[in-house]
């Protein structure tokens, strides 16, 4: 494990963990939301950040304070933490993000570690290249070359107690990512954030964004803590957090706040649109639509950003628990109904089931089949992996229910939908207990069926039957040939 940083619970790929900060004397529990500061404006101020919404850490654009020679001054003489009256940790960018905005900065690797240190940072981040999505394949590796010398040289940098970040590029190459990732876990750096992905965000490319994080993570290990540079949509987080992603930096609250939009864990709604305000924050039980679109413009703003802030850390709080209780894919399911392109991203996730199973818990709460997507969770890997443990006898009925058709066989094992097949003696245990729905789709049977083709490839010698109830055609057609074949009509279990 990297000293910084301490897992305490996991579900899927999501983590709740402590990560140290030791120059700022503080253990942040992540997922963690770092609020953006810019340092020439103050929607929100830092200190309310802390003792209204109780954020542990924030971000805030050291380039911008570089470049901003009143303010720069001030952060060198009173150090970070007072400039901004922030009591908690404070990480900085270092210009990365205006280099890819307009091509070029003058300031150095070098120079801007130097600077974060000078002002007091508590996280630094090294000048970085961020590549965009969907440039030529040769434009990617060059400048992620380019990026993992610029981590070798920050990684001899002298920063004292101040923690350092590996940006993990590579564009749309999820290769080029998982080689990022390896790179930048073998250095000793600290935080890993997945760069440049703003874009795939913006455009909702959140299947593209999942398997960019994906490959970063096959790269870093498990030990590594993960920044999502630049996700600040709540309605995006659970998705996020379940593919392993352990800090989201967010500018939306206040972005949005000064365009009279309105988060929502479902999207976002122009303040013009609304009739109702369906949330109960602060800002919402004291004020109407009426009400806010009646006050001036900065009152608004920050009555507006106020909203998002609550938002956005209940949501937060929401899925710490969920990975607490075990059920962050269902919560990650009820959010990829908000929008088709968060159903890619949640499909996408499955994808990459395989990788979450190495980190889901064995056993956890009940487990919900709420849609055709869960017959691809892990907790369904897992056990179609386990079925080659299992002792098989010469002759083996699989059952949906109870049938004479399974006398003349040594044992009968269960079929579970979307599980498949296994002993009777285990019917008590995760996630064998699951809630189905009576009307099961064709999602949970394939995997079923799935299931009974992996037990019967395992064992060539033993003689199988399965006593199906109705299985569709398409279905039964993923069954190898050589088991026999019942059709059970109305028994009971």
């Amino acid at each position: 494990m990297r000293e910084c940083f301490e897992l305490r619970d996991a579900d899927a790929g999501g983590r709740i963990g402590e990560l140290t900060v030791p120059r700022a004397d503080a253990t942040v529990e992540t997922p963690a939301l770092l609020p953006v500061i810019n340092p020439n404006l103050d929607t929100i101020s830092p200190r309310r950040l802390a003792e209204e919404f109780g954020a542990e850490i924030l971000i805030t654009n050291s380039y911008i304070i570089y470049g901003t020679e009143d303010v720069r001054e001030r952060a060198l003489e009173e150090g970070l933490h007072d400039l901004l009256d922030f009591p908690g940790a404070i990480m900085t960018d270092s210009g990365s993000f205006q280099l890819a905005e307009y091509g070029e900065i003058d300031v150095t690797t070098e120079e801007i570690l130097d600077f974060q240190h000078r002002i007091g940072s508590d996280i630094a981040t090294p000048v970085d290249i961020p590549t965009p999505p969907d440039v030529p394949r040769e434009r990617a590796a060059d400048e992620l070359a380019t990026t993992q010398e610029r981590l070798e040289f920050a990684e001899g940098v002298d920063t004292g107690e101040m923690l350092v970040t590996a940006p993990v590029q590579g564009s749309t190459y999820p290769d080029l990512r998982e080689d990022a990732g390896r790179h930048a876990a073998g250095t000793d750096l600290d935080v890993f954030p997945v760069g440049a992905v703003v874009p795939l965000m913006n455009d909702y490319r959140y299947d593209d964004m999942i398997d960019a994080v994906a490959g970063a993570k096959r790269g870093l290990g498990a030990d590594a803590p993960v920044h999502l540079f630049g996700a600040g949509h709540p309605m995006m987080f659970a998705l996020a957090v379940a593919m392993g992603c352990d800090l989201f930096d967010s500018a939306a609250y206040a972005l949005y706040a000064r365009d009279d939009r309105y988060l929502t864990v479902r999207g976002t709604r122009h303040l013009e649109d609304l009739e109702y305000l369906p949330c109960s924050c602060p800002v919402c039980t004291a004020h109407s639509p009426d009400d806010l679109r009646a006050l001036g413009d900065e009152r608004r703003e920050e009555e507006l950003a106020a909203h998002n802030l609550h938002v956005t850390f209940e949501e937060i709080r929401r899925i710490k628990q969920a990975i607490r209780a075990g059920n962050l894919l269902e919560l990650v399911e009820q959010r990829a109904r908000a929008h088709p392109t968060m159903l890619d991203g949640y499909r996408t996730l499955l994808d990459h089931a395989d990788q979450l199973e190495r980190s889901d818990p064995v056993s956890k709460g009940a487990f919900f089949y709420t849609s055709h997507e869960s017959a691809r969770r892990p907790e369904v890997v897992r056990h179609h992996r386990r079925l080659e443990r299992l002792a098989v006898p010469d002759a083996l009925f699989l059952t949906e229910g109870r049938t004479d058709g399974g006398d003349a066989y040594d044992e009968s094992w269960r079929v579970q939908p979307p599980f498949g097949p296994f002993p009777r003696s285990l019917s008590k245990s995760y996630p064998l207990t699951a809630e189905v729905p009576d009307r099961t789709d064709r999602g949970a049977l394939a995997a079923a069926a799935d299931g009974v083709a992996r037990l019967v490839e395992d064992n060539p010698e033993t003689e199988f039957a399965l006593g199906h109830r109705g299985w569709p055609a398409d279905v039964l057609a993923r069954v190898p040939d050589r088991v026999e074949l019942i059709e059970l009509s109305g028994d009971a279990e």
